[in-house]
């Protein structure tokens, strides 16, 4: 077998980008012992850096919640100290953010303040949409009032872009179910100017289902803006392999249409991982456009060895955050999860000139 390809034939053409050993986070605490996932980083206004995560753990801050948003210290990008409480948590009241929110992905705003922007979800009868959160600190946030996204049968993993002429763009997963009830998920964009009120663009970014490797859907996308004119746009994008005909895949409990809202979920974490298991894969790509909107065919470039490697993302390798290394380069944050079903934030870095 060419050495550039794995067993599923995805062939490994975006090598620049290089794995770094060990996890950069992983759950040890009542409140992300069960699962650690969705990075999304930014630089610490104080100095260093701050890894926004989704959690889930038995420390949950009530008994059907199915995520919150955590963080984590750093002054190297690479040594992440866990911050003690939730950055985040769902509200039970608020129907479209009652179970989890997750996916964060951060802005600075007006007056040295900063919003986050998030997945929410309520009961699975629901359409995920797009809420944010301010703070000052970083710490401490206050959810804003409203939805900031919405469209599709639901929208997800968000990732804040600035575009050159000062907007701003969010890329988002917009889910679809065809008439069988089958589920799709492809990347689409809204453009702001305010970071409040959000414009859907026409048509998608990154369409699924174009080879075996996106065949069920696409999670994330974050995008790296032209610099200079004559760039290119790069886009890095998660997407899951489908499983092997005659697989019974358990239900995710998060997708489980005939529940019953608002009833407890204490396996939430296990039953999820049980689905997450069942034979998928899901490796992370790179694409690039001219104009950011028409994007071309995108090559795979972090991917585990599958369900017998012991690689920490062996099975998974998805919902990655990108940030700008000193000296030229990026390193991209990811959820990983290996053959155990254990869920950690990994990373790799692209140098410039690579």
């Amino acid at each position: 077998m060419d050495e550039n390809l794995d067993g599923s034939g995805c062939q490994m053409n975006e090598k620049r980008w290089r794995k770094e050993p060990g996890a950069r986070v992983e759950g040890f605490r009542d409140l992300d012992r069960s699962k650690v996932q969705a990075p999304g980083i930014a630089r610490d206004p104080s100095g260093g850096f701050r890894l926004f995560y989704t959690g889930v753990g038995p420390g949950r801050p009530f008994p059907t919640c199915q995520g919150y948003i955590l963080s984590a210290v750093s002054d190297d990008g690479l040594s992440f100290r866990p911050e003690p409480g939730i950055r985040l948590a769902p509200q039970p009241g608020v129907p479209h953010m009652s179970l989890r929110t997750l996916s964060p992905t951060l802005a600075p705003c007006e007056q040295g303040c900063w919003r986050m922007y998030f997945e929410s979800r309520g009961p699975a009868s629901l359409p995920t949409v797009i809420c944010s959160a301010i703070s000052t600190d970083m710490l401490h946030w206050k959810h804003e009032d409203g939805i900031r996204l919405q469209g599709f049968d639901g929208l997800g993993g968000p990732r804040y872009v600035v575009l050159p002429d000062g907007r701003a763009r969010l890329f988002c997963c917009a889910e679809e179910r065809g008439p069988d009830g089958e589920r799709s998920k492809s990347v689409v964009s809204a453009v702001t100017s305010d970071g409040i009120h959000f414009e859907l663009e026409p048509g998608y970014r990154k369409r699924d289902r174009q080879s075996e490797n996106d065949a069920v859907g696409i999670t994330a996308a974050d995008v790296i803006a032209p610099v200079a004119a004559g760039d290119r746009w790069t886009m890095v994008y998660s997407a899951w392999q489908d499983v092997p005909p005659g697989t019974v895949v358990p239900i995710h409990p998060s997708e489980d249409r005939d529940s019953v809202a608002g009833e407890p979920t204490e396996d939430f974490a296990a039953a999820s991982i049980a689905s997450d298991l069942a034979g998928y894969r899901s490796r992370i790509f790179v694409a690039h456009s001219h104009d950011g909107l028409v994007w071309g065919p995108g090559e795979c470039a972090i991917e585990g060895g599958g369900h017998e490697s012991d690689d920490l993302d062996a099975v998974h390798a998805e919902d990655m955050s990108l940030m700008r290394i000193d000296g030229g380069g990026y390193r991209m944050y990811y959820a990983a999860c290996d053959r155990h079903g254990n869920w950690r934030i990994a990373s790799a870095v692209r140098k410039e000139g690579d």
